[in-house]
């Protein structure tokens, strides 16, 4: 692997727009590995950018980090991904992300119906849960949950 592949923490950290210290975070997590130059400074490879990147939006969409280490666990280490192996990812992701979407359109739909009604109370809700009817499915959000 040529050095023009290797790229110092700073540049990764300028490139994503990543603070360096949560690029060593990630690291310490496993989302990262780095290789050690002979004056033990830390490289990453140059496609180490699109996996912050994916850290990133993974995060933005809502995933832990558990979740993000799994998916990137799919990715191969010490070699550029793949088209590929990106798409592994991404098909692996859509179960998970159209599940999300489905719970927040419930949820703002239910919000917003229940906000309409004026009571604010799903205990006293004549519209949404006349007589309570609703903990008979038990404790918590159940219109959003169900």
């Amino acid at each position: 692997m040529g050095n023009d592949q290797l790229i110092p923490i700073g540049t990764l950290a300028r490139r994503t727009g990543v603070a360096v210290s949560a690029i060593r975070f990630y690291e310490s997590k496993g989302l990262l590995t780095s290789l050690r130059t002979g004056g033990n400074q830390r490289r990453f490879l140059r496609s180490d950018i699109r996996r912050v990147s994916f850290i990133l939006v993974a995060q933005k969409l809502g995933l832990g980090l558990a979740e993000i280490e799994a998916e990137l666990a799919q990715l191969p280490q010490g070699r550029t991904p793949t088209i590929n192996d990106w798409q592994r990812i991404s098909r692996s992701m859509r179960v998970a992300i159209d599940e999300k979407i489905k719970l927040l359109t419930r949820t703002r739909n239910q919000l917003d119906q229940c906000i309409g009604c004026g009571c604010l109370s799903l205990q006293k809700c004549q519209l949404y849960n006349k007589e309570d009817r609703m903990a008979a499915r038990g404790a918590g959000p159940q219109l959003v949950l169900g």
